[in-house]
């Protein structure tokens, strides 16, 4: 310490030697139990840290609430609403067509899973499911596949992302964009497409679809080595993910936890399998499980799921028939011939030209199905699908009139969140970020 004016005397002794700051004095400490002693007696506070709603290293506006003690998390909550849509009380106020243009919001990295889980539900409540055309079904499902990839791609890359592995990030979001381009083909959009409708499709596949769909897949396929390459067999990435975020079966079973989570524990739980929807009962696949139940077994979870769902869209683009992708029924479907006009929009030239020419019944009903939608008969119904982050369900409940009276939706990534302090309480606080994006919350689904 620096000489100061009356401070000189009590260290004398201590030793002392000149510097270009004065007179400085070398004091040594107490004895050893002395300071035992001291630590003993000082007050043990623990820090509150807020992390987000902003923090980069977190999945959207999530805020973690943690009681750390040192470097270990002593207590973690989650804060959420930040997002707060309210997509669920809007589509009271639409028809049951425009609800399409909503739920594809909810969670919006995994958009088709939420059209197809709602339009399930609409259908059954219609009584339409087995009016479905095939042709629409395979679709579907192919979307879906497609989806799924893109999902888990967006979980691999700000996973890695946010351990420091930028290539991986890089890696991601490079092969995300061969799927996307598909998306923008087949539904003019890569995000929020509103592209699966009451009783079909927005549209047909439009020409050349196919051919890039299988390119797509074979370029995808040749680059899934990469991934293991860059992180299954790394042992940096490994030593970061190994037993991070530990969450056992019973763990699961208590907190409702589904999807990569659940199976990393060993249990084969997909709905795909277990209660099949869409046809799912005909195509090969298998189910991906790990018996981590850590973040490194949801990470190859995700990896397998991808080249499952590869198989998958191959066994949908050999059984894609010639036919119609919507009902039959003119007073549910929606004009699904579409074509896109000069303004860019999709106008179908023929059929404006058929409803305004030929039949003011035609035109009528057009604008009574646009304007004020169809009627569905009262009743309730649950349909649930197997989303990249588990069991997506949707509750459809109606009044018999053209909007629904109550929809709800059980989302995966608001179920899962839960998990969150079961996973982190105990650990680093670094190791909180690893068991997050495992968890792969989107909060899209869990504001909505």
């Amino acid at each position: 310490m620096a000489n100061n004016p009356g401070t000189a005397a009590p260290f004398e002794e201590a030793g002392s030697r000149e510097t270009t700051e004065g007179r400085v004095f070398t004091v040594t400490g107490g004895d050893w139990g002395e300071v035992v002693d001291a630590v003993a007696q000082a007050d043990d506070e623990r820090i509150i840290v807020n992390m987000g709603p902003q923090h980069p290293s977190t999945h959207g506006v999530l805020r973690l609430i943690l009681e750390i003690d040192g470097e270990t998390v002593t207590e973690a909550r989650c804060g959420i609403g930040y997002l707060h849509t309210g997509i669920e009380k809007n589509m009271e106020f639409r028809s049951w067509v425009q609800g399409t243009t909503f739920v594809t919001r909810m969670d919006y990295l995994t958009p088709l899973f939420n059209e197809t889980a709602y339009c399930l539900a609409v259908e059954k409540l219609l009584g339409i499911t087995e009016q479905v055309p095939d042709r629409a079904t395979v679709i579907r499902v192919m979307m879906m596949e497609l989806n799924r990839i893109t999902s888990h791609l967006v979980a691999l890359a700000t996973g890695g992302m946010e351990i420091g592995s930028t290539t991986l990030m890089i890696y991601g979001f490079r092969d995300r964009e061969l799927i996307l381009d598909i998306f923008e083909l087949v539904t003019g959009l890569r995000m929020n497409h509103a592209y699966v409708r009451p009783g079909g499709l927005a549209q047909d596949l439009p020409p050349g679809a196919v051919d890039q769909i299988r390119e797509a897949v074979k370029l995808f396929r040749s680059r899934m080595h990469e991934y293991d390459k860059l992180a299954t067999g790394n042992p940096i990435f490994k030593a970061r993910l190994v037993d991070v975020g530990f969450l056992d079966l019973a763990g699961c079973l208590a907190l409702g936890a589904t999807g990569p989570i659940l199976r990393a524990t060993g249990l084969p739980q997909d709905l795909r399998k277990t209660d099949p929807y869409c046809g799912y009962e005909n195509y090969e696949f298998d189910v991906a499980v790990a018996d981590t139940a850590d973040s490194y077994g949801r990470f190859l979870i995700r990896l397998e799921e991808m080249r499952q769902s590869l198989r998958i869209v191959e066994q949908c683009l050999d059984r894609l028939a010639p036919g119609p992708v919507m009902v039959g029924d003119k007073k549910i479907a929606w004009p699904a011939q579409l074509a896109v006009g000069p303004d860019g929009m999709g106008n179908s030239l023929d059929h404006i030209r058929e409803i305004m020419g030929t039949s003011m019944e035609a035109l009528i009903h057009h604008f009574k199905l646009v304007t004020e939608g169809f009627r569905v008969p009262v009743g309730q119904a649950y349909t649930a699908v197997e989303s990249p982050k588990g069991e997506l369900g949707v509750h459809v409940v109606s009044d018999g009139g053209t909007r629904p009276y109550r929809v709800h939706f059980r989302d995966p990534s608001f179920t899962n969140l839960q998990s969150m302090a079961a996973m982190c309480e105990g650990g680093q606080v670094a190791d909180v970020i690893v068991a997050v994006a495992g968890i792969d919350p989107v909060m899209g689904g869990v504001d909505r």
